[in-house]
């Protein structure tokens, strides 16, 4: 139920909020579900509603705990608290929180100090690959390290782990299930020599801590006694575990999320927890924020138009988003010969907006995957433009921040308070190596000023917030930062991926690489894939604030075949001439047949639904249509596959993937020209193999096949 109060300090906080802000910043208990669409203003409700009830007298501070996903989000919660004139509440992530909790209490459940946390995995499980005698590389060690940490935020034992990744599809670094969960157990062990834990375990120990002391439960729960959990759509079985234990049974739980936006499912996150708040917990209220003050009604539009466009199947509760800005410029649609031609584009359309007075902190060139930053740092060095590749070197840990933090902290005991602070801490950082004039120098003069520049702005961002803020308070701000590696920002062009762009956002913002293969990237098979890579370039659509630009390449390097086609979510979104700036129009992809003598829409032909992946499209029928072959005869061709793959030591998908298999058992071709027709099935493989499937579709058992045809096993 709603409360209110008559107390003029708590009214104020809600003066600012739009109608459907304010109905969440004035429900101060009882289970609440919002469901906040980009650009929304959903901080500003949970923030304000924490602020409302604390200078209510309804809430204490330090009784409630607000949970997010990242550091930086903590701590710009805790930094609108503060502002808001609140202090004490506990806003962390769920790592810190729970790590918290568990250095307090690990001396009285389990005796000693806790042991420490490892930064990496991946030393630990390289050793664990080497005593299996596994030959792994290092981009098969960082993906096995990410396989033990969705199996352990999945809530996974080495024993349930082989089903259950079966069941989701997963491809740990090209071993079988199998392999990978003798990886996973001898990964425990090794770290259980060591006497270290890992981030999940964090998680993991907390839980089991709370699960086991029902005395430490309880000292918890007298601790905190109303929860916020920002980014609910992300939340993993185990975190959702370690909140069930912090809530012990009660409802007093705000959760804000927006289905629309999960991007992280396979980290193990899940929106199901969103989706279905409602079902378990009776009578909670939901409330929907739908007016977008970040982008202008262009970027809207364009965003909205994106989830139209989800099959029914896979849609989700989702937020009409309502521009509340005006109007602005309308999104660009530009393909380029290459992607070298593509970045020097971006670079060029970057410096028009500089010229015109966008600063360049505010544009962001965003892509899928790390590996196309390449181009794009080199065409930026060319054009003379500054920029920022997030995911490089920590801001708190360059040797020039530390230094001038520790010239400010010095500073702050001995300067004149009465000083404003933007000119006390330049006057500071000048003595550190700062000057008021940009260098003309690139490379490490130049990152060295940006640093220092990104403490003078942040001063000035300080003062703004607090009229009459000291260099103490800026010190104290900047420990604070520090702590949860909440960086000022550092005025050059952002570089990042889609991914890592989630919780930000920018005057400009360029999708770079919006081709077929990128967007979405061709490891997603199946229709719940694609889905998630749409939601992933509706997050960077709806990262834009004004300026949008989408393009992509036809080659990959310059004078090279112009294979790549547009990506098949801009079907319907870009206008027919899509080509701006003296770009020559993209061929259209004979597989969406846009007029011409190009092929048709291959379809369902079961539902006559766009057939959208390659998989699809290789059997004909989309995923959320029920086979149309016999199961029989997809099992035998399956116990072939397993047979010829053990007999000749290889993958199974090497001889045949399960899409061909499902091709072969619905198509049931009688001869060798009807296996040229199955998608998948080249000249090599209907000489090695097609007698043998022949005579497994025609009857013939598929276990004496293939011995006839390679010879028993123990031959090998």
């Amino acid at each position: 139920m709603s409360q209110t109060t008559t107390g003029t300090g708590a009214d104020a906080v809600l003066d600012a909020l739009d109608p459907e802000q304010r109905e969440v910043a004035s429900t101060l208990s009882g289970p609440l579900c919002v469901l906040a669409g980009a650009g929304t203003g959903k901080t500003r409700a949970i923030t304000h509603r924490i602020a409302y009830g604390v200078h209510a007298g309804i809430y204490t501070p330090q009784q409630v705990l607000a949970v997010t996903f990242t550091a930086r989000a903590a701590g710009e919660m805790r930094a609108r608290l503060r502002d808001l004139g609140v202090h004490g509440v506990q806003a962390r992530t769920f790592h810190a929180a729970a790590l918290r909790q568990l250095h307090y209490f690990w001396p009285q459940a389990i005796g000693g100090a806790a042991p420490e946390v490892m930064p990496h995995k991946a030393g630990l499980v390289a050793e664990a690959g080497s005593r299996l005698r596994l030959q792994l590389d290092r981009s098969s060690v960082r993906d096995l390290a990410a396989e033990v940490e969705w199996a352990k935020v999945s809530m996974l034992t080495p024993e349930t782990y082989p089903a259950a990744a079966r069941r989701a599809g997963r491809d740990p670094a090209g071993l079988d299930v199998t392999a990978a969960a003798r990886v996973l157990a001898l990964y425990e062990e090794v770290k259980t020599e060591r006497g270290v834990i890992d981030f999940e375990d964090v998680l993991l120990v907390t839980a089991g801590v709370l699960q086991d002391h029902p005395q430490i439960a309880e000292t918890v729960r007298r601790q905190y006694r109303h929860f916020v959990v920002d980014e609910y759509q992300d939340v993993s079985p185990l975190q959702q575990r370690l909140l069930d234990l912090w809530l012990g049974g009660r409802d007093e739980l705000c959760v804000v999320g927006d289905a629309s936006q999960t991007i992280y499912s396979f980290t193990g996150a899940s929106p199901k927890y969103l989706l279905d708040f409602q079902r378990r917990f009776t009578g909670a209220k939901l409330v929907r924020l739908v007016r977008d003050y970040r982008s202008t009604p262009q970027v809207v539009n364009l965003a909205n138009r994106l989830l139209d466009a989800v099959p029914p199947a896979h849609r989700t509760a989702r937020v009409e988003l309502v521009a509340q800005r005006p109007k602005g410029p309308e999104p660009s649609f530009t393909g380029y010969d290459d992607d070298v031609a593509e970045s020097a584009g971006i670079a060029r359309r970057i410096k028009a907006l500089v010229a015109d007075g966008v600063r360049p902190r505010e544009v962001a060139v965003l892509f899928r995957t790390n590996a196309q930053s390449e181009p794009l740092e080199q065409a930026m060095a060319e054009a003379g433009l500054a920029y920022v590749l997030r995911g490089g070197e920590r801001f708190f840990s360059r040797r020039e921040v530390r230094e001038a933090v520790m010239l400010l902290r010095g500073a702050a005991r001995s300067t004149d308070a009465e000083m404003p602070l933007g000119q006390a801490a330049r006057d500071v950082l000048v003595s550190g190596g700062w000057t008021l004039q940009t260098p003309s120098a690139s490379g490490a003069v130049r990152e060295r000023w940006e640093s220092l520049q990104a403490l003078a702005g942040l001063a000035d961002e300080v003062e703004a917030a607090r009229p009459g803020a000291t260099l103490s308070d800026l010190v104290a701000e900047l420990d604070e930062r520090s702590a949860a590696q909440h960086a000022p920002t550092v005025e050059g062009v952002t570089l990042a991926s889609l991914h890592s762009a989630k919780g930000l956002e920018w005057d400009a913002v360029f999708l770079t690489g919006m081709s077929e293969g990128l967007m979405p990237i061709s490891m997603a098979d199946g229709q719940t894939a694609v889905e998630e890579e749409r939601r992933l370039l509706y997050v960077g659509i709806t990262r834009a604030r004004e300026h949008l630009h989408l393009s992509w390449a036809r080659s990959r390097t310059p004078g090279g075949r112009a294979t790549r086609k547009p990506s098949r979510f801009l079907d319907g979104l870009r206008p027919d001439t899509e080509d701006g700036g003296g770009s020559t129009g993209s061929a259209p992809s004979s597989k969406r047949g846009r007029g011409g003598s190009r092929k048709a829409t291959a379809k369902c032909r079961t539902c006559g639904k766009p057939l959208m992946t390659g998989a699809e499209r290789k059997v004909g029928r989309c995923d959320d249509c029920p086979p149309t072959y016999d199961e029989q005869t997809f099992e035998n061709l399956r116990a072939w596959r397993l047979a010829v793959a053990t007999a000749t030591s290889v993958p199974a998908f090497v001889v045949f993937t399960d899409a061909t298999l499902v091709a072969l058992a619905e198509g049931k071709p009688d001869d060798v020209a009807g296996l040229a027709r199955i998608p998948g099935i080249g000249a090599t493989k209907r000489d090695r193999y097609g007698a043998q499937v022949l005579a497994v579709l025609g009857g013939e058992d598929p276990a004496v096949v293939a011995e006839a045809a390679v010879g028993p096993p123990a031959a090998e």
